[in-house]
Order: C-alpha cells, then sequence, then structure tokens
C-alpha cells in the first residue's frame, strides 16, 4: 500500500498507509488528519481540503483541472506552487511517499 505523509503546519506528520483508488482527502478524512475537512465530500465545490503538494511530487500529481483550478482561485487564502484540492490526487502506487503540507487553516 502507497503511504501518504500529512505534515502539519507547526511540522508533525501524519504517515498514512492509503489505499490506491481513494483520493488523497478520503485518506486523510478516513485516519483524522487535522487540518483536512473534506466539507463537500470530496465533491470539488467546496475548497477545504487544500494542500500543498511538495515540490518531488507535483509533476506526478499533475496539474489542477479548470473546476480545481476555480476553486483554488476563489476559496484558497494562501495558493502557492503546488496547491492542489486533495480531493483531486487518487492515490497511485506511483505516489507512495507522497508528501503533503496542510494549511493552517482551511477557508
Amino acid at each position: 500500500m502507497p503511504k501518504v505523509v500529512y505534515v502539519e503546519d507547526a511540522g508533525q506528520e501524519h504517515p498514512i498507509e492509503a489505499t490506491v483508488g481513494e483520493s488523497v482527502m478520503a485518506t486523510a478524512v478516513k485516519n483524522g488528519v487535522p487540518g483536512i475537512i473534506g466539507e463537500c465530500g470530496g465533491n470539488a465545490s467546496c475548497g477545504t481540503c487544500h494542500v500543498w503538494v511538495r515540490a518531488e511530487f507535483t509533476k506526478l500529481v499533475g496539474e489542477p483541472n479548470d473546476l480545481e483550478e476555480d476553486l483554488l482561485e476563489m476559496a484558497v487564502t494562501d495558493r502557492r506552487e503546488g496547491s492542489r484540492l486533495s480531493c483531486q490526487i487518487s492515490v497511485s502506487p506511483e505516489l507512495d511517499g507522497l508528501t503533503v503540507d496542510v494549511p493552517p487553516q482551511q477557508p
């Protein structure tokens, strides 16, 4: 099983064994990762699962689609390089070790 590492603003890491095909958001919510809310349940309509994908993984997760891009522009207070909605990232074996930083607060 691939591992996803969620890093809180204070630096605490939450390494989670993830299920292939599940979203990075669903994995976080199921495992109680602080800061990932997923208010819309993964329907890409709220922006409360925003993460910053670490640079070494940005090409592997790909670019946001148009809908995600709009949500990131409207809903995210601190958009950075690597900003993604974690509900739009599907766990795959290639993403083993994926590390994402969780913003200190979601919109």
